[in-house]
């Protein structure tokens, strides 16, 4: 359901802000664009460096915008450190584009001014430009806005105003990224069930399915029944993958976080889960038959490989959530060796959410481990040029 809220000021729409991003942003810009009054979400990126070339950015920023279908109208906020004091030296700017003065005394104005003018350029009407300093906060565009700032306590009621909104989001764009807590125990039975499982395999499926580098048990070795039977789990990947999307199951089961491990360590069985994790239990058979048929010599269905790149129909978010939580759980229970197969998982669920911080976070672990490992160089390279999935472009339901 779409919860619909009304900001009588600038003060409540900044209350607003943090349950549109989804954090309290710092060292960030904010984007809200609008249609029709409404807005349709948010856009965080970066502050950039105070001595950064801000008119090639600021067109960035704005094309962003741009590719939102329906946009009309934009809002910015800056989040900086900076304090209003700082820039008290800095009076009488004239923000380009209709001829709209900044307030004299707010950090940041080369950056207000620069997106007021390609926002004009691209014929966007401009709602309001925001600041939030460590000192106080205020409008650009509010001539009579104090030298020191609005009181941030302003900021501070957003409960009482909109109390049909769940709690604000507390941290940061880089809160939430930490892997879940395992005890050592837990970690300890699932690198026990994950030999286990390397066992089951090489016994059943012959040595060179298993870890390469040991021997397959000899035939009177016992391996665990538990073993066995996810190694018999395995036939029917589809159905592990959907069945590893209910709440806990990885939790309660350390073979069945063992299985998650094992598949995600490896490329192809890892594609298939990101495929149907997109889509649904239909679209993780085709993405293993295709599997198979690549490996036979046959093209990848390119309807199936562009959900890789951000292209394609827009994935459930709550979906995309839970698979998360599955390749979070793997990560934080893998063996060293292993993790950065749910690493980039991670890495790369975080990126289809929109969650590039906290993708590139991942991404970034997994290669400290694994320095040239495949899906997190490539999550790596998306975030650094700055290259979103096409849906997040789109509202739900929106082809």
């Amino acid at each position: 359901m779409t919860t619909i809220v009304k900001a009588a000021s600038a003060a409540q729409f900044l209350s607003l802000v943090p349950h549109l991003v989804g954090c309290v942003p710092r060292d960030s810009l904010v984007l809200i664009p609008f249609a029709g009054g409404r807005s349709l979400g948010g856009m965080r990126v970066d502050l950039p460096p105070e001595d950064a070339d801000v008119d090639p950015l600021s067109a960035t920023y704005v094309g962003l915008v741009c590719r939102v279908p329906d946009a009309d109208a934009i809002a910015a906020v800056i989040y900086t450190d900076d304090p209003f004091a700082s820039a008290a030296a800095g009076r009488g700017s004239t923000a380009a584009g209709r001829g709209t003065t900044t307030s004299s005394s707010m950090p940041r104005q080369d950056l207000a001014r620069a997106l007021l003018l390609r926002a004009d350029e691209c014929g966007l009407r401009v709602t309001n430009v925001l600041c939030v300093a460590p000192d106080g906060w205020g409008s650009y565009l509010d001539p009579e806005c104090p030298d020191e700032g609005r009181s941030l306590d302003d900021l501070d009621r957003p409960s009482g105003i909109h109390p049909e909104l769940p709690a604000a989001p507390v941290g940061d764009q880089r809160a939430g990224a930490l892997l879940p807590a395992a005890d050592p125990a837990e970690r300890e039975r699932v690198a026990r069930a994950l030999i286990s499982l390397d066992d089951g395999v090489r016994l059943i499926c012959g040595p060179d399915r298993g870890r390469p580098s040991e021997p397959a048990p000899p035939p009177s070795a016992r391996v665990d029944p538990r073993a066995l039977a996810t190694v018999c789990a395995l036939d029917d990947l589809p159905s592990l993958f959907e069945d590893a999307l209910d709440a806990g199951a990885g939790e309660r089961d350390p073979y069945l976080a063992a299985a998650m491990i094992w598949c995600l360590s490896r490329p192809s069985l890892r594609d298939i889960a990101l495929v149907q994790w997109c889509g649904d239990l239909s679209a993780g058979d085709d993405a293993l038959q295709a599997q198979l048929r690549w490996e036979e010599g046959e093209e990848y269905p390119t309807y199936l490989a562009m959900h890789m790149w951000g292209e394609g129909g827009r994935p459930d978010p709550a979906r995309l959530e839970s698979a998360l939580d599955v390749a979070r759980r793997a990560a934080a229970t893998a063996p060293r060796d292993v993790r950065p197969g749910p690493l980039s998982a991670c890495a790369w669920l975080s990126w289809a959410l929109g969650r590039s911080t906290h993708a590139e976070h991942y991404a970034e672990e997994a290669r400290s481990i694994e320095p040239e490992h495949g899906l997190a160089e490539i999550v790596c390279s998306f975030v650094q040029a700055g290259h979103l999935p096409d849906w997040a472009f789109r509202a739900p339901g929106a082809r």
